[in-house]
């Protein structure tokens, strides 16, 4: 897959709206999760990053190749099959794919086959119908208007979270959080790209 179709500005775009933890933690649902909402769903497997049995904490840098290198080998191809190749601009291929990295549903959204369609009118109703948890309204909302209208809200910073709670349900310690830029880590990656994880 040509990396040409994951640019920088996307993968900033993404980041932005996941915020980073660098060892493992629980997510909302419980599942075990590191780096930029990274499960071993995934095919990366976490608990390598799970301190409390271990795991060390990984460094900046790796959880941004491994972020690009899943975007690039399994969520870019899965987003080009639910458009099937049909042409999108950059900015409607980074909502695609953010919005396919955190609910993993490209190929079953109602959005995308009415958009096939020709009804972007319905299909701009239909992104919201993916709004839950409550949190995520925002995120969905700005993914829209990425896709409908072209318009970017990432700026190449990110919230890292510093710290997890070392007990269950090991979620990040949200006083932790700090803003740091990840250009030049996301530039490296990209570079690099095509090693795998």
């Amino acid at each position: 897959m040509s990396t040409t179709l994951l640019s920088e500005k996307t993968l900033l775009e993404i980041a932005e709206h996941e915020g980073l933890v660098l060892e493992a933690y629980r997510d909302s649902e419980g599942v075990l999760t590191w780096g930029f909402g990274v499960t071993s769903k995934s095919g990366h497997r976490v608990e390598r990053y799970d301190t409390t049995r271990g795991g060390e904490r990984s460094t900046i840098e790796r959880a941004v190749e491994v972020f690009e290198w899943l975007l690039r080998t399994k969520y870019l191809p899965e987003v080009l099959r639910a458009f099937r190749g049909r042409t999108l601009t950059e900015a409607q291929t980074a909502a695609a794919l953010s919005f396919h990295w955190n609910t993993g549903a490209i190929g079953e959204a109602d959005w995308v086959q009415s958009f096939l369609k020709g009804q972007r009118d319905r299909a701009w109703i239909e992104f919201l119908y993916w709004a839950k948890p409550r949190e995520i309204i925002a995120r969905r909302k700005a993914e829209r208007k990425l896709f409908f209208e072209g318009r970017w809200s990432g700026d190449g910073v990110v919230t890292i979270y510093d710290r997890v709670n070392p007990k269950e349900p090991r979620n990040p310690v949200w006083k932790s959080a700090r803003e740091i830029d990840i250009k030049d880590e996301v530039r490296a990656a990209l570079r690099n790209a095509g090693g795998g994880a």
